[in-house]
């Protein structure tokens, strides 16, 4: 058994079912660099995702769909700019999704590969995700599950290609997510 089917085969330390997005405890963050001397950083304050976890990895599934006008840079001029046409245009591109395709590892270190579309484009993307654990919140007994997920996209790959030089092409991609173990039955 290789190491990948070994990892698809594992029994998962979260409760099969649909676990329920955190929001209040969730980012999605980005960082890009600017004139290529310093990094810019962000983030989209509205985002949706879900969580199915079956009996193993192999049947582990995450999807997600971030509002992209809801970017903030810290800068409400430069994130107007950035939500204009020659950026993201997002009168015509209004969200991002992201659907898994594969997830596998161990431990706390684990690989989710899947399909990023903006707009009209559609390209893999992998992320490395850290299971943070799991914890019982005392306030209402609800069990939390917490993952950072990391990777990076190219913007000339979904055709966001202004202002080469001005803006980086590689765009670094921080997720810090929580999700709600589902209720048993």
């Amino acid at each position: 058994m290789t190491n990948d089917t070994a990892a698809a085969a594992t029994a998962l330390p979260l409760a099969p079912g649909d676990w329920a997005l955190d929001p209040l405890h969730s980012a999605v963050n980005f960082t890009i660099r600017h004139l290529g001397i310093a990094k810019v950083r962000g983030r989209f304050a509205s985002v949706r995702a879900e969580l199915y976890v079956g009996e193993t990895a192999a049947d582990v599934r995450v999807s997600a769909s971030v509002d992209l006008a809801s970017i903030d840079t810290g800068n409400p001029d430069r994130d107007a700019h950035v939500r204009a046409s020659d950026l993201l245009d997002v009168e015509k591109r209004p969200t991002m999704t992201y659907r898994s395709t594969r997830v596998y590892g161990e431990g706390e270190d684990w690989t989710m590969e899947g399909e990023l579309t903006i707009g009209d484009v559609t390209r893999p993307v992998s992320l490395a995700v850290e299971f943070g654990g799991l914890v019982d919140v005392p306030m209402n007994g609800a069990r939390h599950a917490g993952f950072e997920a990391t990777g990076e996209i190219r913007r000339t790959d979904f055709g966001l290609d202004f202002a080469p030089g001005l803006l980086g092409d590689v765009v670094k991609i921080q997720l810090d997510m929580q999700f709600v173990e589902p209720k048993a039955d």
